[in-house]
């Protein structure tokens, strides 16, 4: 069996769905891969993992070659509220990296996994019920390396014939790792904050409506996707996927479901408020459930329970 490669190891999604793949595949066969140590000792000592550079081209086919790669979850970013701070840099990880793998995928024959996001969508984009095709045109470099990561896979599918597949992203909420510098990072850190002190000042106003997906829905979603029959993509990259649309004032009300006495309060930051602005408040991700099967199994009642009773633990 061919080994399968998870850059951006040792971020939100990379660290949580190496130990999902590490389960269904077998711990030898799921390489991890990062430019730092994981915060945990997990990823190292459950199976392989090494240090990448996915801007050195040459690096990445030595790689290939060593390993026997045969599929590709490519997960190394510059998340959207980090990325306008360093455009230039957004640039080179988001989409210079990607063109790297994409390469190294079509001269070894290996299928790559790339997530794209709601932040490749832009002002202009119907806001409510976004089709899966529709105007994009978004106001970020985020966005932007999103939107051209998205082409860049259809392209090298179309006129290579690498078999890569996609899915646009909402807000991920998770209870094992840390934000990485995102718009909707207040809906992880708002659970924290809420057993912690009771209260949490929000970034963004109260009826801010994004979509939102739990990070078990997220990492059965991509792999669902890989694993699912070529012949019924349609779309191939860039499938539309959520779960919730919420806003942080009904994020609130959930967690006082749990806990009467938690205070939300309100201080807007312009910077990342512009951002979500410019974002959906829903997707249509009807393509992606007829396609391939897509169902969440988190609604904000459940993810919230969850998230409390994980976080509960770890602070006992």
């Amino acid at each position: 069996m061919k080994k399968i490669l998870v850059t951006g190891a040792t971020g939100q999604i990379g660290s949580e769905l190496t130990m999902e793949l590490r389960k269904i595949y077998g711990d030898s066969h799921v390489i991890a891969a990062g430019h730092k140590h994981p915060p945990s000792g997990e990823l190292e000592s459950s199976g392989p993992f090494l240090f990448i550079d996915c801007c050195d081209v040459s690096h990445i086919k030595s790689l290939f070659n060593d390993y026997e790669i045969g599929q590709v979850y490519h997960l190394a970013s510059i998340l959207s509220a980090v990325a306008e701070k360093n455009h230039l840099m957004a640039w080179k990880v988001n989409v210079d990296g990607l063109i790297n793998l994409l390469e190294a995928c079509r001269e070894s024959g290996a299928s790559l996994f790339f997530p794209s996001s709601i932040g490749a969508f832009g002002p202009s984009t119907p806001l409510v019920d976004t089709p899966q095709v529709t105007i994009q045109r978004p106001a970020t470099i985020y966005g932007i390396t999103k939107s051209t990561g998205e082409l860049l896979c259809d392209y090298y599918h179309n006129i290579f014939g690498t078999d890569t597949r996609g899915l646009r992203f909402p807000g991920l909420v998770s209870h094992t790792t840390s934000p990485g510098g995102g718009t909707t990072d207040y809906a992880v850190e708002v659970y924290d904050e809420a057993l912690s002190r009771g209260y949490y000042e929000c970034y963004l106003k109260k009826d801010t409506r994004l979509d939102m997906m739990y990070m078990p829905d997220a990492l059965r979603a991509a792999i669902s996707l890989m694993e699912a029959d070529p012949e019924r993509l349609r779309y191939r990259n860039a499938y539309n996927v959520t779960a919730m649309s919420v806003t942080p004032e009904e994020m609130a009300e959930s967690i006082r479901l749990r806990i009467p006495e938690f205070i939300m309060k309100y201080k807007i930051d312009p910077f990342r408020q512009s951002i979500a602005e410019s974002w959906p408040d829903n997707m249509n991700d009807e393509a992606a459930r007829q396609d391939w099967g897509w169902q969440e199994e988190y609604n904000l009642v459940k993810m919230t329970d969850d998230m409390l009773n994980h976080i509960s633990i770890k602070k006992a």
